[in-house]
């Protein structure tokens, strides 16, 4: 029986506390939401996730990568293609690119299980990203947060099965966002509330569960995708969910991560269930849907996770507002990112092994690691022996490092090192590290990020982030 494996999820460490949405200072312990800084978006947080969701696992055995997003830069470019690269998953995976519905995170997970079911696939990694954009200063600003689930669906070490579903398609112009639009639209709060989400919210639930000749009540837990908390304790009411059941909505914390939202509240719900508990997820956009899950024994032997909470306990308050529009690239600049030809993609092409996958060498007759790839071995001179090893996934240690204060960034300055992995040197950025935090011998580990928009494109590359003190660190 098909069902989830593994799980991951990814909050972005900055908050954006709401009161400098009324041009107030931050408020420390007030509420916030998780905002992608400069650096980051629906495909590097997506990454992030994944690699939660695999970590402990032999990633050569996913064989399909469908990705949910209505945020990722490309319009005419698969992410998921883009991902299963940065995850070195090799070219024989299927990737499946899943758009145009904040339903599609669960569009996606469904289509996965479908697919795992009926034997065209196996191994079906499904992640779920988004990073909405509202105007300055509307109403949906306070409610937006940025953020990515991901799953390992499969027939193997199920730790939650996939027991039933029920879905409706329903055309409502309720929230939308029309090619090149930067921000999200909606209409007014009250028409969205009391004609769209509700009534749906609330026949997908009841359907599903008239479907399974059960009670609401047989549910463990119940979560419950919303636009702002008021909805979704609007919602529980008319549905009967006790408090103990519901799942939060996080709203003041991290917020509504779009086509992510559900698959991250499902993550939720994985961390704090026990073997024989039953889940139920709901899920919104165009219509609604609702699935069911059993958890199985294996979620008591299944490692622990990077997931909603884990990330939730380690944050950075945004400095400024200002500082979030600028990494947003919603306040003026000095220079237009789309006005030169940008990389070139034979260039991005021939080094997208170091690039997107950060894959070194080893040398076959001393195993000397270096990076990037070259012919020559730098340690015995042996020449073209090697043979390729991912560092992605490798514990680095900063060897040297400089403060670059000319680098375009909305909390100069940017933190550059030369950092050491296996006995390779690699030019490394940091983040999530202050100047008085950055030390000689400080273990990261490797994040995806985007390293720079020239050309009017993103273009990624890796960064280190600083392993936290009680994090484990390999030599």
């Amino acid at each position: 029986m098909a069902g989830i494996r593994s799980y991951g999820a990814y909050v972005p460490r900055t908050r954006l506390p709401l009161s400098m949405l009324g041009e107030r200072p931050g408020k420390e312990g007030g509420p916030e939401k998780a905002v992608a800084w400069n650096d980051e978006d629906a495909i590097t947080m997506a990454v992030g996730a994944a690699i939660s969701c695999l970590e402990g696992f032999d990633r050569t055995a996913i064989d399909a990568v469908f990705f949910a997003s209505t945020t990722h830069s490309f319009r005419e470019k698969q992410a998921a293609a883009l991902i299963a690269r940065a995850l070195d998953l090799g070219r024989g995976v299927r990737t499946v690119d899943h758009a145009g519905s904040l339903r599609a995170g669960t569009t996606a997970l469904r289509a996965a299980f479908d697919a795992v079911s009926a034997g065209s696939a196996r191994n079906v990694l499904v992640v779920a990203s988004d990073a909405r954009m509202a105007a300055p200063g509307s109403a949906l600003e306070a409610n937006f947060g940025d953020g990515a689930a991901a799953f390992w669906v499969s027939e193997q070490d199920e730790i939650a099965c996939l027991a039933s579903h029920h879905a409706l398609a329903d055309e409502i112009l309720d929230v939308w966002r029309s090619e090149g639009d930067p921000f999200v639209h909606s209409w007014e709060d009250r028409f969205v509330v009391q004609e769209g989400y509700v009534p749906r919210i609330c026949e997908a639930v009841q359907g599903l569960v008239q479907q399974d000749g059960g009670e609401l009540g047989d549910f463990s837990r119940v979560a419950l995708y919303a636009p702002d908390a008021r909805s979704h304790a609007t919602a529980a009411r008319k549905l009967g969910v006790s408090s103990e059941q519901l799942v939060p909505p996080l709203f003041g914390q991290l917020g509504n991560t779009g086509t992510a939202f559900a698959p991250m509240q499902l993550a939720l719900a994985l961390e704090t269930t026990r073997p024989g508990q039953r889940i139920l997820l709901a899920s919104y956009g165009d219509g609604a849907e609702a699935l069911s899950f059993e958890v199985g024994d294996a979620v008591s032997k299944l490692e622990p996770r990077r997931g909603v909470r884990w990330h939730l306990e380690r944050r950075r308050p945004a400095r400024s507002y200002d500082a979030f529009l600028k990494a947003r690239s919603l306040g003026p600049s000095e220079w237009d990112p789309g006005s030169n030809p940008g990389l070139s993609a034979t260039i991005h092409f021939r080094e997208r092994d170091e690039d997107l996958s950060l894959r070194g060498q080893r040398c076959k007759a001393c195993g000397a690691v270096q990076f990037p790839a070259q012919r020559v071995c730098e340690t015995c001179f042996n020449k073209d022996d090697f043979e390729s090893v991912r560092l992605s996934d490798r514990i680095g240690r900063v060897v040297t490092y400089t403060f670059d204060y000319f680098f375009p960034t909305p909390d100069p300055p940017t933190v550059v090192t030369v950092t050491e992995v296996d006995g390779a040197r690699i030019h490394l950025q940091l983040v999530n590290c202050t100047p008085e935090e950055t030390r000689l011998g400080m273990p990261v580990e490797f994040v995806f990020r985007r390293i720079h928009e020239s050309g009017g494109r993103p273009n990624y590359y890796w960064k280190g982030n600083p392993v936290e003190d009680g994090s484990p660190v390999e030599a």
